[in-house]
């Protein structure tokens, strides 16, 4: 699935990773003394363009007038409830090295409804031993847990030659959505959810913006 495909009917995919950044904006303000809040002051504390803001928040649905301001809980609820936060998505990561162990270990995936329950590698120095009170498997019990435990949603931090195959795998298992941290692109059948996080490109992005930021200065 292409980066610029729509996810949903309705959203597009930059407007879905701008949801998270209004949710937590939006929790971090004191709920006793902001009962109603308005897109143009949303837009200026994050830095937006407000009729993006409006258009982004008229995309769930929530009630309220743009300008004269949403109500809080109920934009937070409707926030949450739309990027399914609410209900705990139960997940397996493959790949035990130092990046998968950190992924493992976040504990900030509860606040999303993430939960990763269980790592899988094929390093028998690493098989058996427990990372943050979760169990390392062998890989090849991925298949069998997946299945009996209905798990929707795999991560992989193996390195690129073997990522296609831990991919495979996570098919297999019923898996139906892939967060992918290998530096390769995937193939995958039409229904399976691919995300490739990317982070050379993404340090290709700053590094050329930091150049041209710096030549500016100078």
């Amino acid at each position: 699935m292409a980066e610029n495909e729509k996810i949903y009917t309705s959203i597009s995919v930059q407007t879905l990773k701008r949801l998270p950044i209004y949710l937590n904006y939006l929790k971090s303000l004191d709920r006793e003394k902001t009962k109603i809040i308005s897109s143009p002051v949303i837009a200026k504390a994050l830095a937006l363009n407000e009729v993006q803001v409006r258009k982004d928040l008229a995309a769930i649905k929530s009630g309220g007038r743009p300008r004269t301001g949403y109500l809080l809980e109920k934009l937070i609820a409707d926030l949450d409830t739309y990027l399914g936060y609410g209900n705990v998505n139960e997940a397996v990561i493959a790949g035990i090295g130092h990046l998968g162990r950190a992924l493992l270990s976040y504990k900030g995936f509860d606040a999303y409804g993430l939960n990763i329950i269980v790592g899988f590698d094929t390093d028998e120095t690493v098989v058996g031993t427990e990372v943050s009170g979760k169990k390392v498997l062998p890989l090849d019990k991925m298949v069998s847990l997946c299945k009996r435990m209905h798990i929707n949603i795999g991560i992989i931090t193996v390195p690129c030659e073997q990522a296609q195959q831990v991919c495979n795998l996570m098919i297999e298992s019923g898996i139906l959505a892939i967060w992918n941290f290998a530096p390769v692109n995937l193939n995958v059948p039409e229904h399976i959810l691919v995300h490739n996080e990317d982070m050379a490109s993404s340090l290709a992005i700053l590094s050329k913006h930091l150049k041209k930021k710096i030549s500016r200065e100078n």
